[in-house]
């Protein structure tokens, strides 16, 4: 990995940082005559098995969208179902992750997040803390605006390099690619100090319908294409 977190008009086609706003789940779930649970189960799945396909197509950091700080205003019984899932989730596959050399980070706000998942999270990121292959950031608990107003509470600097020391992961580079699934066409209060100069692919795919082939064209659409950061 670089140790500049921001890339020139100079740097390679291929896209090495990519982000996901994984959509669509419910209406999956609703297609199919499940629960909305399960929904979210086949989309933790397609998490994982896209998360392998990175590593495949040379990708250096995944980044997901995983639960946003207005997903709580979503019914009781599904935001419970969240956060068990993603307890059990962290628990089980952790570790198994860690074997791949998968380096884990937690990007949101801790605060209002049951003590245990807490835990959890810390727990993850501190075994998978050296791994090199491929950095996978969940936002979990993530708005963008929220991540801004957070830096801003503490930032006393002038530039924004050093505001970005503030951020959440201010390791984390800027994403060369964002992919939306589910035809919709919007942000969506993700990434936006992030994204300034990120391309943007939408697909109207639903999250776990998300193929290999689909991520792959959604590559291949942004090496087609020429990033000129402000210049002509």
């Amino acid at each position: 990995m670089t140790d500049s977190v921001s890339e020139g008009p100079d740097a390679a086609t291929r896209a090495r940082y990519v982000a996901i706003i994984t959509d669509g789940n419910g209406r999956w779930a609703q297609r199919e005559g499940v629960s909305v649970q399960e929904g979210h189960r086949a989309g933790a799945d397609n998490v994982k098995a896209r998360l392998r396909d990175a590593v495949d197509f040379g990708l250096r950091e995944l980044t997901v969208y995983s639960f946003s700080t207005e997903n709580w205003s979503r019914s009781p019984d599904e935001v419970a179902g969240l956060m068990r899932m993603h307890g059990q989730r962290i628990e089980a596959e952790t570790p198994e992750l860690h074997d791949e050399g998968v380096r884990m980070r937690f990007i949101g706000r801790r605060e209002g997040v049951e003590a245990h998942l807490v835990e959890r999270m810390a727990w993850a990121e501190e075994l998978t803390g050296a791994n090199e292959t491929i950095t996978l950031f969940v936002a979990f608990n993530y708005g963008s605006r929220a991540e801004i107003v957070d830096a801003a509470r503490t930032f006393t600097g002038t530039t924004e390099e050093e505001f970005r020391a503030h951020l959440y992961a201010p390791e984390m580079h800027d994403p060369d690619l964002i992919i939306r699934t589910s035809g919709e066409r919007r942000l969506s209060n993700y990434l936006l100090w992030q994204s300034a100069y990120s391309e943007l692919v939408f697909r109207d795919e639903l999250w776990p319908d998300f193929t290999r082939e689909a991520f792959a064209e959604s590559l291949a659409e942004f090496e087609a294409r020429r990033r000129r950061f402000g210049g002509r």
